[in-house]
């Protein structure tokens, strides 16, 4: 399913500090209970991908963005500030105006070489995003800049946004609110047309906490994770792969079904159930194994939410979800019962279940989530990340950078929406294992994604 990604040269400039165009407050702006538990204490990284535009000839679009960066962190200040650590881990942005990290550059490629090769993981990646700095206390964390933004021109005209912001400020959703705002004020707006709203406080942990549900999806173990068969691989020994999914692929997942999941099931409940399963043959875990995989539930806009979160809030706002099985049972059953636990584990996301997941990140110490023996899995197909027009147009491709992000690599991977080198629209998955696993994990996948031979619930 995967091709030889291209290599080009990129020739950076210097790093700058971009500050806010007008004065913007000074005050301490503490995070939510879901922004600063320690699993998003790291940087989230998206790529958006331009054709060069004839009527846009002689301006550069590192300038423009650039300019657009200046005005956008008056509206949205905090951005321009560093994050803190008080009490108990309590994370708060001091809002200092220090600025966001800028950089221009210049790529020997043209976005046509690049063809094919559109979606995550994402050719040369590392050259395309700033490189991180260190705080005064030696942190990646505490004392540093919230965002870094990249333009590398091509040689063709085009141009490559790339991006790494702190997750703790914001989740998918949260960031292309503002890559949007940032796009209209590239494009001459005076205002974003949503206004950002901070309102943290609505994502807090009652007084006392009051934890109602079971929450799996936190049984951090540093004994666990000490064992796990991915901790141990080296990273040079990790492969990235990208896996596409498109309607012959999605219809053959769906001939492995019975009949009552065949039509009420999502596309991003199949993708995941068959990699989860595919995945945990790979690794070949023992028999008696826990696996779990763990997926994100958004809470806005939420059917029936008693507590909707407002236009214009870009933090953090969503909650995991996990479902669990015997590795061996995972492997010998046929694809529907992967799929049935999924979809038992969606349904458990209340708002009450939401809110218990928060009061208990408070009472535990605001824990890292559970990776051992985990596959987790984002869905951004409906982000909207390719719709962020800078006065360029909308992108020819827009997301995640890479796949396997996190603590441990291979863990974590992104639900994008692409195109193959056929052209034909789909789901991308950048799968990350290591390379004794990824072929065996390429034959459980072809096996699920070709039409059965026998119905296997006859």
């Amino acid at each position: 399913m995967g091709s030889a990604s291209p290599v080009f040269a990129v020739r950076r400039g210097q790093l700058e500090l971009v500050v806010p165009a007008e004065p913007t407050p000074r005050e301490l702006k503490p995070l939510s209970d879901v922004d600063d538990q320690e699993g998003l204490r790291f940087y989230s990284s998206g790529i958006h991908v331009y054709r060069r535009n004839g009527a846009k000839d002689g301006e550069d679009p590192a300038r423009v963005i650039r300019d657009a960066l200046a005005k956008a962190l008056v509206f949205y200040y905090p951005l321009a500030g560093r994050l803190r650590e008080g009490a108990d881990r309590k994370l708060a942005v001091e809002c200092t105006a220090e600025g966001a990290v800028f950089a221009e550059a210049d790529a020997d490629v043209r976005l046509d070489d690049l063809e094919g090769a559109l979606h995550p993981p994402f050719p040369c990646h590392e050259e395309l995003l700033c490189p991180l700095q260190q705080g005064s206390t030696g942190s990646y964390i505490l004392d540093c800049p919230l965002l870094y933004i990249q333009v590398t021109r091509l040689k063709c005209g085009g141009f490559i946004f790339g991006l790494r912001i702190n997750h703790t400020i914001a989740d998918a959703p949260g960031v292309m609110q503002f890559l949007k705002a940032l796009g209209e004020l590239a494009r001459g707006a005076a205002a974003p047309s949503v206004r950002p709203v901070w309102a943290r406080d609505l994502l807090t942990a009652r007084s006392p906490p009051c934890v109602t549900h079971h929450h799996p999806e936190y049984d951090f173990s540093t004994a666990e994770i000490a064992t796990d068969k991915l901790a141990s691989v080296p990273p040079k020994d990790m492969v990235r792969r990208p896996f596409f999914f498109g309607p012959k692929e999605i219809s053959a997942l769906r001939n492995h079904l019975p009949a009552h999941l065949r039509l009420s099931s999502s596309r991003f409940e199949l993708i995941t159930a068959a990699i989860w399963r595919s995945r945990t043959a790979a690794l070949a875990y023992d028999p008696e194994d826990e696996v779990r995989v763990q997926f994100i539930v958004n809470a806005r806009g939420r059917k029936g939410s008693q507590a909707p979160l407002p236009p214009g809030f870009y933090g953090n706002a969503f909650a995991f979800t996990v479902a669990l099985s015997a590795a061996a049972k995972l492997c010998e059953q046929p694809l529907g019962y992967a799929l049935e636990l999924v979809k038992k584990a969606k349904a458990k996301a209340t708002d009450e279940f939401m809110q218990s997941a928060v009061d208990y990140l408070v009472s535990n110490g605001r824990p890292h989530f559970t990776v051992a023996r985990t596959y987790i899995v984002s869905d951004v197909t409906r982000a909207g990340f390719e719709d962020v027009d800078f006065g360029w147009g909308e992108g020819v491709y827009g997301g995640p950078a890479k796949g396997g992000e996190g603590e441990i690599l291979g863990v974590a991977n992104y639900i994008t929406r692409a195109k193959n080198g056929k052209g034909e629209e789909g789901i991308f998955v950048a799968v990350c294992l290591p390379s004794y696993a990824m072929e065996r994990f390429q034959m459980e996948i072809d096996a699920l994604t070709h039409e059965p031979v026998f119905d296997p619930y006859a």
